[in-house]
This record gives C-alpha cells, structure tokens and sequence, in this order.
C-alpha cells in the first residue's frame, strides 16, 4: 500500500479556534451595529462563514459583513487559538509512515494558513473555502486516502471523494451522528488517531 495522504480538517479538528472566532464575531458587531451571538456562532463551526453571517444580517448585507469579518480575524482569530489535543502527534503520525498531510477547510485558505504558521502545524498543502462535497474535489485531486474532521459534512466529504472517513467528536456533532453520517471510525479527539490509522493501514493491506 502507498504511503498515505491525509486530509484534516481544520476548526474544531486539529485547532481549537473558537475563542479566536467569537473575538471576531465581536468586533464585527462593534464595528457593523449588528448583535452577532458569539458564543452561539461558535457552537456550530463547520458550514461557510457566508452561512453563519446569513442568521444575523439581510441578505443585501452578507457579503459586506463577509469581507469585514475576514478583515478582522487576523487581529482576533490567530492568537487565541490552540491545537486540540493530539493534532501534533497526528500530523508526525502520517509523516512518520511515509505521508503527506493535507488541510482541506471551509475558511479560506489565507486565514487557514495564519492558524498553521503561528502553531507551526506544518503540512504539504492547504484547499480553503470548501464544504461538505466541495471538498471532495480537493481530496481527489491531491490523492488524499484519508480524511480526518469533526462535522458530519466532512463525512459526506470522505464518502463523495471515496476514502476512508476517521470522525473526532471534538466540535459540534456527537459521535451517533458522525457514525450515522458514514464515519468508519469514530475517536473521542486525535490522541487516537496514530492507532486508528495503523488499523486503516492494516486492513487495507488484508483485503
């Protein structure tokens, strides 16, 4: 079997980004007039920010608040955030057996890459501003044989690119709803996630 490449995604799976967003949620209410609930936008990260934005402004303001928002965020977002546990280890984890790490995320890739140069998180490459199907195509084009995230859409993801899904129930879905969205493993966060790989790795050479 090839060495693998993996997918990460990046909010709720390798970092812990949500005091850095409610900070920006913040600020763009200071800055727009318009009550944003922080803590309630950071309880269900995963879908684009465009999403999100769309419960608290019209429609005519969404792109405005958008670009705002993304102006922001390097002051607020970047340092507050940390990895989640294991995200370290789970990284050396692929390079370790030969592979390459990916980060595929629905945040654009400019902002991606300020969170993975500040917690020095190194990796081959990164495919912003995709969801759910979406990203699929970024998983396909760089060979991906894996892909690791915290949301049911990145489920749907792993499934559309035809890889395996490996599920961490560290952001908003419960573990139910991550095995019922197709996960083929399901880990509390990513301390299990070198063991989890090896078994992948193992099985696959079984078939």
């Amino acid at each position: 079997m090839r060495a693998p490449t993996v997918g990460f995604d990046l909010d709720m799976t390798l970092v812990d980004s949500r005091p850095g967003i409610a900070a920006t949620y913040r600020a763009l209410t200071a800055r727009t007039g318009v009550p944003v609930d922080a803590d309630a936008a950071v309880s269900r990260l995963g879908p684009p920010l465009r999403t999100e934005i769309a419960r608290w402004f019209p429609p005519e303001q969404v792109e405005s608040a958008v670009l705002i928002y993304r102006e922001l965020y390097p002051a607020y977002a970047i340092t507050p955030t940390v990895p989640l546990p294991g995200a370290r280890e789970a990284i050396e984890a692929v390079r370790e057996r030969g592979g390459r790490v990916l980060v595929v995320t629905s945040k654009i890739g400019r902002l991606a890459r300020l969170h993975l140069d500040h917690l020095k998180l190194e990796v081959d490459e990164v495919a912003g501003d995709l969801f759910a199907e979406e990203k699929a195509t970024a998983l396909r084009e760089h060979g991906a044989t894996h892909y690791v995230g915290d949301h049911v859409a990145d489920m749907v993801a792993a499934a559309a690119a035809g890889v395996p899904g490996i599920a961490v129930a560290t952001g908003p879905c419960s573990p139910g709803e991550l095995r019922e969205a197709g996960a083929d493993v399901v880990l509390d966060d990513l301390t299990g996630f070198p063991a989890a790989l090896d078994g992948m790795i193992r099985l696959a050479l079984e078939q």
